[in-house]
C-alpha cells in the first residue's frame, strides 16, 4: 500500500461525513495539491474497493457524485478520469464562451457608430412613425437602400423586385412557403443551415439532400433528382457555406445554375456571409437571374441584433407574391432598425462596419490557425467560423466532444445539428465571433485543442 492510498484510508477514517461524500472531497483536494492531475486515470470500482476496505456501492455513488462536481470524466470502455473543476472564461455580462452561435465579432467601431446614429435618428425621427405600422417590404426609400447594399453582389437589380424583410430566415420562410407545398421537395446540399430543416419540417415540406464532393453539391446528383422529381426549388448556400465553410467555385455555380435553367427550378440563394470574401465568385442571381431569389441580411456582416434582410426576386409578380406571404408571416421589421439600417447604408457607416468586422474575423482566424496548428480543419480568412473534423485518433464523437467543451464553459456544435441526409460528418462548427475578445477566443480554442488531444495524455496515478 502506498502513501496517496494510506493518505485517503486516513482521511476517510477521520472524516464524518459518508465515505461516499469523502471519496470526491478527496479526488478535489489532491486536485488542488497535484497528487492528481486531469487526465489522470482512476482505479476502477472494483480496484478502489478493495484498496480502501469499502464496498462496490459506496464506490460507485462516490464516482457518480464526483462526476456531479465535474471532478470526472466516465468513457464507456475507457474508464474514468480526473477532470478537475470545470473553469470558464469569465466574459462581460458573466458566462462562458459562446462558440455556438454564428455571430459577427464586436469591433469598438460598431459600438461606437451605433450610439452616434441612434442619437441622431431618435432626434430627427418622428417618435410616432417608429411606433405605427410600415410600409409592407419598406419604403421606396428603405427598398433603395436595400438595393444599393444588394449591388455590392447583384450589379442588376432592379429596386422593383426588392423587399425589406425581418431577417434572412423570416424571408426564407416566406420563400419556402410559396415555392414547395406540404409533401413536395426542396433540393439541397447534404450540409444545411439548421434553420431551412426547421422550416420545413414546421410547413410540411420534404428536403432532399444531394450528393457533394468537396466543392459542394454534384450537379449530376441535381439533374438526376430533377429527371425522376422535379423539385420546387433548390437551396443553396454558396459563400462561406454554414457550417462547412466552402464557396462554391463558379464553375460549380454555373454548372448547378445550367442544371437549373433546364429543368425550370427556383432558386433559393441564401447569402448571409456573401460580403465577407472580398473576391467571392458571381452570384447564382447573376447566372440564373430568371429563376433566382437572392436573399442577404445585415445580422451576419454587421450585429445579430439587426435583423434586417433584403430579398431579390426574379420578377415584380414574384416579388408580390412573395410580400403576400411574408404579410402573412411576420408582418414587418422593425421600424426603428429599418431605419437605422437605410441610414448606415446611404451614410457609409454599413460598409465601414462591414471593413471593421471583416479585419477582426481575420484577426481570429490567425489565432485558430496557430492554437488549432495540429489539426486539419476548413476557414476562410474574412469569415468567422471553422469547420473542425474530430480527429480520428480522438475517443469522443463530435456529440460527446461539444458535451465535454460545453462542461469545459465553451459552446460549439456537432455536425448532426447540419446534415441533411441522415448521415452526420464526425465535425465540430466552431464560431470566433460574438462578445468575447481575441484572448478569450485564444484560451477558448486552446481549450478545444487541449480536450481533443485528451486521449494521448491518459496515465494511471498511483494511489
Amino acid at each position: 500500500m502506498n502513501q496517496p492510498a494510506h493518505h485517503w484510508i486516513r482521511k476517510l477514517e477521520e472524516s464524518r461525513k459518508p465515505a461516499y461524500l469523502t471519496i470526491p472531497d478527496l479526488i478535489e483536494e489532491d486536485l488542488a495539491t497535484g497528487r492528481l492531475r486531469p487526465r489522470d486515470r482512476l482505479p476502477g470500482l472494483r480496484d478502489l474497493a478493495d484498496l480502501l476496505s469499502l464496498n462496490y456501492t459506496t464506490v460507485a455513488r462516490a464516482y457518480a457524485e464526483a462526476r456531479k462536481r465535474g471532478l470526472l470524466d466516465a468513457r464507456a470502455g475507457s474508464g474514468t478520469f480526473a477532470r478537475g473543476r470545470t473553469q470558464t472564461l469569465p466574459l462581460a455580462g458573466g458566462g462562458s464562451v459562446e462558440m455556438s452561435m454564428n455571430m459577427p465579432p464586436e469591433p469598438p467601431l460598431v459600438a461606437a457608430r451605433l450610439r452616434a446614429s441612434a442619437a441622431n435618428l431618435m432626434e430627427r425621427a418622428d417618435p410616432f412613425q417608429l411606433l405605427r405600422y410600415q410600409d409592407f417590404g419598406g419604403t421606396a426609400a428603405d427598398r433603395a437602400a436595400g438595393r444599393e447594399w444588394l449591388r455590392k453582389r447583384v450589379a442588376d437589380c432592379d429596386v422593383d423586385h426588392v423587399l425589406v424583410c425581418p431577417g434572412i430566415h423570416g424571408a426564407l420562410v416566406a420563400l419556402v412557403s410559396q415555392l414547395a407545398r406540404p409533401a413536395e421537395i426542396i433540393c439541397l446540399d447534404s450540409l444545411a443551415y439548421p434553420g431551412i430543416k426547421a422550416i420545413a419540417s414546421q410547413l410540411g415540406v420534404r428536403l432532399q439532400a444531394l450528393a457533394r464532393d468537396d466543392e459542394g453539391p454534384l450537379p449530376h446528383a441535381f439533374e438526376a433528382l430533377c429527371k425522376t422529381e422535379k423539385p420546387g426549388a433548390f437551396y443553396c448556400n454558396p459563400t462561406l457555406q454554414n457550417p462547412s465553410t466552402l464557396t462554391l467555385t463558379r464553375q460549380r455555380r454555373e454548372a448547378l445554375a445550367d442544371v437549373a435553367l433546364r429543368y425550370n427550378v427556383p432558386i433559393i440563394e441564401d447569402e448571409p456571409y456573401g460580403m465577407l470574401p472580398l473576391d467571392a465568385p458571381a452570384t447564382l442571381a447573376e447566372l440564373a437571374p430568371e429563376l433566382t431569389y437572392h436573399v442577404t441580411g445585415l445580422s451576419k456582416t454587421l450585429g445579430a441584433g439587426l435583423r434586417v434582410a433584403y430579398l431579390k426576386a426574379p420578377t415584380l409578380r414574384q416579388t408580390q407574391r412573395i410580400a403576400g406571404a411574408l404579410r402573412a408571416t411576420t408582418v414587418m421589421p422593425s421600424p426603428f432598425t429599418v431605419l437605422l439600417a437605410t441610414q448606415w447604408v446611404n451614410d457609409g457607416t454599413a460598409s465601414d462596419v462591414l471593413e471593421a468586422i471583416r479585419e477582426e474575423a481575420s484577426a481570429r482566424q490567425a489565432i485558430a490557425s496557430h492554437e488549432l496548428r495540429g489539426f486539419a480543419f476548413d476557414a476562410d480568412p474574412h469569415g468567422f467560423h471553422l469547420w473542425l473534423p474530430v480527429p480520428s485518433m480522438c475517443d469522443w464523437s463530435a456529440p460527446e466532444l461539444a458535451l465535454q467543451l460545453r462542461n469545459q464553459g465553451i459552446g460549439a456544435v456537432a455536425g448532426a445539428a447540419f446534415s441533411a441526409d441522415g448521415n452526420p460528418p464526425n465535425a465540430l462548427r466552431v464560431c470566433l465571433g460574438g462578445p468575447q475578445n481575441r484572448e478569450d477566443c485564444r484560451e477558448a480554442l486552446r481549450r478545444v485543442a487541449d480536450m481533443m488531444d485528451d486521449p494521448h495524455h491518459l496515465h494511471m496515478p498511483t494511489l
